[in-house]
């Protein structure tokens, strides 16, 4: 018996805009603000390597002073609507009736609902009544593939099941407007809005590639690296600088003997699907894995394309690999990081 990705979709919320439009709402924004902050944070949105973002929000919305109620409706029902468009799709494009799913994974860091996206799914399309359901709401960019992993233990033990992981986030919901550390400017440079979904199943006789092995990886003493403080106003970003550093430091220790275990090394994988952090996180470990013969290309472009959508991102990567034409035996190792601080882990073979 093994466990397999069937298909994974994408969705993406109505308003979008290119980053040269951004920059005259980010000049408004810091107006009486002193010269040289303004042109470093200008930098910053110029430098950051995304040339455009989605958003539920409209971006004149999104440096309103929305309070945090107005900011989380908005998040609630938009994310009703990703969800359901995101899973109705990969149901349909996979020809599996919605009553035929056994377990239901939602993931979301971005706002605060409950009950929990799954729940309204379960209602909106139907799906069967005994239906397992489970809310991933607080591991950040890691949890795409922390969704996967649940799934996968869950099949793994049930043969011949089917599950979905739906993730939606929206990252400029959490803006905090009169909020001018860099942590914000950062994060509302790379952050954008968006959804996935990813099918897998445990039957027999289906396509797609096989989940061979999967870990998490926690960095002791590092909870303070990257997460969200509830303030009156929302979550407020925390995002350390030494992030990238501290990545470099753990990657032999988070590769090679998760490899070693599943009888696998670097050579053999041929197909990297990393997390899009940002651009130093992406550029740091570009140069890890660059200096074992490998590169992140897909990662580079869905970051460009998309920004970082957090626990989001992973799977549109993956989405790529899965619409190569990709030979029968090659690995992949898919990787991301996350509050904790954490490192999460699969590998692939097609």
């Amino acid at each position: 018996m093994s466990v397999k990705i069937i298909k994974v979709e994408k969705e993406l919320p109505e308003y979008s805009r290119e980053t040269a439009d951004i920059l005259p709402l980010v000049e408004d924004w810091l107006e009486g603000k002193d010269d040289r902050f303004r042109r470093k944070i200008k930098k910053i949105f110029e430098g950051a390597g995304v040339d455009k973002r989605y958003s539920i929000m409209s971006p004149e919305e999104v440096f309103s002073a929305t309070s945090f109620e107005d900011k989380n409706n908005i998040y609630v029902r938009e994310v009703k609507k990703l969800g359901k468009n995101v899973l109705q799709k990969a149901l349909k494009n996979s020809n599996w009736d919605p009553k035929s799913l056994d377990y239901i994974i939602t993931v979301s860091c971005t706002g605060i609902m409950i009950p929990s996206l799954d729940a309204y799914l379960i209602n909106e399309l139907e799906l069967n009544q005994n239906i397992t359901r489970l809310p991933v709401t607080e591991m950040g960019c890691a949890a795409g593939i922390s969704g996967m992993i649940y799934a996968f233990n869950f099949l793994k033990a049930n043969p011949g099941k089917r599950a979905a992981i739906v993730a939606v986030e929206s990252p400029t919901a959490t803006f905090q407007l009169g909020d001018f550390s860099m942590a914000n400017m950062v994060s509302a440079a790379i952050f954008g809005d968006g959804a996935a979904c990813v099918l897998l199943s445990s039957e027999e006789n289906v396509s797609g590639p096989k989940i061979i092995a999967e870990e998490m990886y926690h960095f002791f003493n590092a909870t303070h690296l990257m997460g969200f403080h509830l303030t009156n106003h929302g979550l407020q970003m925390i995002l350390d600088e030494s992030v990238p550093e501290t990545i470099a430091e753990h990657f032999p220790n988070i590769v090679h003997p998760f490899l070693e275990k599943n009888n696998s090394d670097i050579g053999k994988v041929q197909h990297l699907i990393f997390h899009p952090g940002g651009k130093k996180i992406v550029q740091t470990v570009s140069t890890l894995f660059g200096n074992l013969g490998k590169n992140i290309d897909d990662t580079r472009e869905v970051l460009r394309l998309y920004g970082n959508m957090s626990s989001v991102t992973v799977l549109y990567v993956l989405e790529r690999f899965l619409n190569k034409d990709i030979p029968e035996g090659d690995q992949g190792l898919m990787l991301s990081f996350g509050p904790g601080f954490s490192a999460q882990r699969i590998l692939l073979q097609w």
